[in-house]
């Protein structure tokens, strides 16, 4: 396989919020919990792993009177994450499953 799936992104959590936030160019904390459904402990825990790999941006803000928190993929995070599809897409490929 010519490119190895990214240890940090392929947790199923944190592949589903990179993918959320590759679609748009930032999306607020709240957002991505509900349609996670999980709660912010824990999608807090997996946010902090792709900080702290520089792949998630987080950004705090005052709207309406209360804080928000708003997540972005950084340009370190988009290239991470194409590369795990990719890699992701030539195991897949590899495999040559049929569809049914």
């Amino acid at each position: 396989m010519p490119t190895a799936l990214d240890p940090v992104i392929h947790a199923p959590l944190r592949l589903q919020i990179c993918a959320m936030l590759a679609a748009a160019e930032t999306v607020d904390f709240a957002t991505v919990r509900e349609l996670l459904d999980v709660s912010e402990s824990v999608l807090s825990k997996h946010i902090k792993v792709l900080e702290e790999a520089g792949y998630v941006a987080v950004r705090k803000a005052t709207s309406d009177h209360r804080q928000r928190t708003w997540l972005a993929l950084s340009g370190a995070g988009r290239k991470a994450f194409a590369a795990h599809a990719a890699a992701l897409r030539t195991l897949v490929g590899d495999i040559g499953l049929a569809a049914e």
